[in-house]
């Protein structure tokens, strides 16, 4: 058991360890606007028609990196609690493709939705972008008891 909990001490600290190097690399990257790159939206904005109330629909974006330096994406933010994101924790070689995913909960939304997520990265030009989406929440059928 003790060793159990050195190990998972050790797993956290490193995690730790490595998140702190990480931010301190991403602030790097969009500071320097010598290794500023340029991205490609394959996809910016979808509509995920109907689903049902309560359902966790997974929604992705993909992009590619057209410029000559790594692609780093710095940040990326829900316009509401309701989605969670998740972004790319490695740079994008010079031509690689990559993806801005999250996870939009549907629980109490019923109707339209029209979401947006920002996202900021090292790219000339301008630094931030949104990916637009909508989906149609249908509300859940009560079952008679």
């Amino acid at each position: 058991m003790r060793y159990l909990l050195v190990v998972i001490s050790a797993v956290v600290i490193a995690a730790g360890c490595n998140s702190g190097a990480n931010e301190k690399a991403v602030k790097a990257a969009l500071a320097d606007t010598a290794r500023y790159t340029t991205i490609e939206w394959l996809d910016s904005t979808k509509d995920y028609g109907k689903v049902p109330e309560g359902q966790q629909l997974d929604v992705a974006f993909r992009f590619r990196n057209t410029g000559m330096t790594p692609l780093v994406i710095g940040q990326v933010r829900p316009s509401c609690g309701c989605t969670v994101a998740e972004q790319p924790r490695e740079p994008i070689a010079p031509g690689g493709e990559g993806q801005i995913r999250a996870v939009f909960n549907s629980e109490g939304r019923t109707g339209i939705n029209h979401k947006t997520l920002f996202v900021t990265a090292n790219t000339k030009d301008k630094q931030e972008f949104s990916l637009q989406f909508v989906v149609q929440v249908e509300k859940a059928d009560k079952k008679a008891s």
